[in-house]
């Protein structure tokens, strides 16, 4: 049985891209060399590093150096699964043919938990023609049944949604611990089990989570507090009378409940997009030439209505309470007001004025820098072709001055 997702929001800069790529080539987690790099990469090893540097230089190429850096899936097996790494690492070769040909690729498959899995991270930046990678809602449905027929070619399980592996139906919240007394202890009404509660305060908060941030203030609402720290693989729940709960506890309790911190990040990263709106909508922002651009013309857009709308005084829909006031007072405060609209409205212009001038700036900045790059990109160019003519030339004439035998 094999899960596919993907993470909805992954790197847009260079940083995260470089840690994406770290992450997934981790030595505790890559065992045995099973990994694979897809597209242009001269390393005779491969390295986080090399890889991205490799990915960064086709970005530039095309310069298409901002935005999504990368698209980022995770194909999961079940513990129970026969499964072998190797079969792992062609099952996420023939996926990452099928939906990222064109596109440089890094393939690994982690051993580092009772399950294996498959990350498949994927430059956003075609090395064929410069185009960018979208995945729309279709795409992903089209990548979990491509995923489920790369299965059943194998003979292995495929996943059945709100089933067990052996294709048993999983109630919601369902305990499986095997543990006996666990069981009963979570089972019977009449005692209280800490590890329940933090259970039920994980069901309640995971769902309304769309940052780790939210996901801990979520947790401390309900009385849990949260140590979640990077150089430690486990999350530690603890409540208000010490009792503490790992999340491999919870996971090994609850069905179907992914606490670590892996799982929760792509869970965010999913809210997240609920939030944004729908994935066309994403689409269109992140095909966008220049994002920032956008918002700016947005902004001074709403803005200047926002203007238009003081200086006309409405459109017959009456005076505000505070305009009503005024003329209650009389035309000489009427006069003073109006006054004061007109210097707002040249101030905001002013700062409208001053906005687009240092937008101005930062554009032409921009733009040189991009063409300083490309320029260095061609004077380096020119000058391997140089060296390599030299060195053909010399070639030729320690040949000729050779004597002959």
């Amino acid at each position: 049985m094999a899960i596919n997702k993907a993470v909805g929001k992954p790197a847009k800069s260079h940083g995260g891209l470089r840690n994406t790529i770290e992450y997934v080539l981790k030595d505790e987690k890559v065992r045995e060399g099973y990994l694979d790099v897809i597209g242009p990469y001269l390393e005779p090893t491969v390295n986080y590093d090399a890889v991205y540097r490799a990915w960064l230089e086709e970005k530039k190429l095309w310069d298409k150096d901002s935005g999504r850096m990368c698209a980022h899936n995770v194909i999961s097996f079940h513990k129970d699964e026969q499964v072998t790494p190797a079969e792992v690492l062609e099952i996420g070769r023939a996926f990452t043919e099928e939906f990222f040909s064109g596109h440089q690729s890094l393939i690994a498959v982690h051993q580092d938990r009772d399950h294996l899995h498959c990350h498949i991270v994927t430059n956003s930046v075609s090395y064929i023609d410069g185009r960018k990678l979208h995945q729309s809602k279709k795409d992903l449905e089209q990548q979990k049944v491509f995923t489920n027929n790369l299965c059943r070619e194998r003979g292995l399980n495929v996943a059945e949604k709100g089933h067990h592996f052996d294709g048993t139906p999983i109630e919601s919240g369902e305990i499986i611990t095997w543990n006996k007394n666990t069981y009963k202890l979570l089972t019977n009404d009449s005692k209280k089990s800490f590890l329940a509660d933090c259970g039920i305060a994980l069901m309640e908060v995971i769902p309304k989570s769309a940052s780790k941030e939210e996901f801990i203030s979520g947790m401390a609402e309900k009385g849990w507090s949260v140590k979640w720290e990077d150089k430690r693989k486990h999350i530690v729940f603890e409540n208000e009378n010490g009792d503490k709960v790992r999340d491999s506890m919870i996971e090994k309790t609850f069905s179907g409940l992914r606490v670590n911190k892996e799982d929760l990040a792509i869970e965010f990263e999913r809210q997240n997009e609920l939030r944004l709106g729908n994935t066309e909508a994403t689409e269109r922002r992140d095909s966008t030439e220049d994002p920032e651009a956008e918002y700016f013309e947005r902004y001074y857009a709403e803005v200047e209505s926002a203007i238009a709308g003081i200086s006309g005084g409405g459109s017959g829909g009456g005076n505000t309470e505070a305009e009503s006031s005024d003329s209650a007072e009389g035309r000489d405060d009427s006069i003073k007001g109006e006054s004061d609209t007109d210097s707002l409205i040249r101030k905001v212009e002013a700062d409208i004025d001053s906005s687009k001038n240092q937008r101005g700036v930062i554009v032409h900045a921009e733009a040189e820098s991009r063409n300083r790059e490309r320029e260095r990109r061609l004077e380096e160019q020119r000058r391997a072709h140089e060296q390599e003519r030299t060195a053909e030339i010399s070639r030729r004439s320690r040949r000729h001055s050779e004597p002959s035998r």
